[in-house]
C-alpha cells in the first residue's frame, strides 16, 4: 500500500496560552507522561479520562491533574480541551484517535500509532478531513542527542548510509501486561520494536523495499522476539532486533562510508541512566570514536513541548515522525510480521 502524501498544515494561532490537554486512560505510561510535562509553559493537563472512577481519582490526585472525566467520550466532548494524548492499548490507538479527530481535538498518540498500515492511513485521513493534528509519539526523537544524530546523516558527516544495526529489548515476565495481550496489539515487534523500525525510517529517508524476518511465540500466541533484514532501494542494509526475552538493551550502530555513531537513542536522559553518541569519522584508522556531549532531558516534556509548539504555531515545529514516516513504520511492521509468520521475504 503506497503512502500518500500526508502534509498537515492546519494550526490554532487564535489561542494563547497554554495548550490544554486531557489524557485518555490512566495507565503507567500516563502517569510517566505527566511527570514529565508538569510544570511545562507550553502546556497543561486539565483533564484524565478514565472508565474506573476511583482509579481516575487517584490518578488526578497524585499528579496534579484537575479534573476527571468518567468516559473516553466526555473527555473528547469538552470544549476547553485542545489536544489529547493517546497511550491506550496498541489496538485501541486508531479507533480513538479517530473519535477525537472527529472532536476537532489535536491528538498526540503513543507509539505504535496503529496495528496496520491501513489503520494508521485513517487515522490521518480523519486528521486532514476534520482540520487538526494528529503525530505520533517517540521521546527519543526529540532528544537533542537524536537531532543531533539525523543532522549529521543528512549531511554526510559519515558519507552515505551503508547499515544501520539497531534493537531494544528487554524481560518481560509480569502475568497479566497488556503488551502480552494479542487481543490488544501486544507483542515485542509493535511495543519495542517500533523504535528501531522508526529510527531506521528516520536516518534512511525512505521505508524499505523488502524485509526478512524470523521471530519467537511467548504467552497466548504474542511475538516474543524478532529479527529482521531490511533492505533498501538504495542498496543500504539494516538489522533491527525486538525482544521480551532478553536482557535490557537499548543501542544502534549507524554506518557510512566515511564513519559511524553508536548511539542508545534513549527517551529520557538523566544521570543515572546518561545518553551517549559516539562518532567515528573518516572510512579507515584505528582511532577511538569521539564522544558527543549529550544534554539531560525528559523525552515526553519534549515531544510535548514540540506538540504545543505545532498547533499554536504550525506543524513545521513538531520534532518528531511525520505522517509519512508514521504510515511507512507502520507498513514496514506489517511486512515484518507477514515475513516472521510465513518464513518468506515481504516487498513492500
Amino acid at each position: 500500500m503506497p503512502a500518500a502524501h500526508l502534509e498537515v498544515t492546519t494550526h490554532d494561532a487564535a489561542r494563547a496560552g497554554p495548550v490544554r490537554f486531557g489524557i485518555l486512560g490512566a495507565a503507567k505510561i500516563a502517569r510517566m507522561f505527566m511527570e514529565g510535562v508538569t510544570g511545562s509553559e507550553k502546556l497543561v493537563v486539565s483533564h484524565v479520562a478514565s472508565r474506573d472512577a476511583e482509579r481516575g481519582a487517584a490518578f488526578a490526585r497524585e499528579t496534579g491533574v484537575e479534573g476527571v472525566h468518567d468516559s473516553y467520550d466526555a473527555l473528547l466532548a469538552d470544549p476547553a480541551i485542545e489536544a489529547v494524548y493517546n497511550p491506550l492499548p496498541n489496538a485501541l490507538h486508531a479507533a480513538w484517535s479517530i473519535k477525537a479527530c472527529e472532536a476537532g481535538k489535536h491528538v498526540l498518540c503513543e507509539k505504535p500509532l496503529a496495528v496496520s498500515g491501513a489503520e494508521a492511513q485513517a487515522m490521518f485521513d480523519a486528521a486532514r478531513a476534520n482540520g487538526v493534528l494528529l503525530f505520533e509519539a517517540y521521546p527519543y526523537l526529540a532528544q537533542p542527542q537524536t537531532r543531533s544524530l539525523r543532522r549529521m546523516v543528512a549531511a554526510g558527516e559519515i558519507g552515505p548510509l551503508r547499515l544501520i544495526q539497531a534493537s531494544f529489548g528487554f524481560t518481560l515476565t509480569e502475568p497479566g501486561d497488556i503488551r502480552l495481550d494479542a487481543a490488544l496489539g501486544g507483542g515485542a515487534l509493535l511495543d519495542v520494536g517500533s523504535y528501531p523500525v522508526s529510527l531506521v525510517r528516520a536516518l534512511a529517508g525512505a521505508r524499505p523495499v523488502r524485509v526478512r524476518a524470523v521471530a519467537t511465540t511467548i504467552g497466548e500466541g504474542v511475538n516474543g522476539t524478532t529479527l529482521t533484514i531490511l533492505e533498501h532501494a538504495d542498496g543500504m542494509m539494516a538489522q533491527i532486533g525486538a525482544s521480551f526475552e532478553m536482557a535490557l538493551h537499548r543501542t544502534a550502530l549507524v554506518v557510512g562510508e566515511a564513519g559511524y555513531v553508536e548511539t542508545n537513542y534513549a527517551n529520557h536522559v538523566t544521570a543515572e541512566r546518561p545518553g551517549w553518541l559516539r562518532v567515528k569519522r573518516g572510512p579507515t584508522g584505528n582511532a577511538l570514536p569521539d564522544a558527543a556531549e549529550v544534554p539531560l532531558a525528559n523525552g515526553f516534556r519534549l515531544e510535548a513541548e514540540s506538540f504545543a509548539d505545532a498547533i499554536r504555531q504550525g506543524a513545521d515545529r513538531w520534532t518528531g515522525a511525520t505522517p509519512e514516516e508514521s504510515v511507512d513504520i507502520a507498513l514496514t511492521l506489517d511486512a515484518i510480521t507477514r515475513s516472521a509468520r510465513t518464513g518468506e521475504a515481504v516487498e513492500l
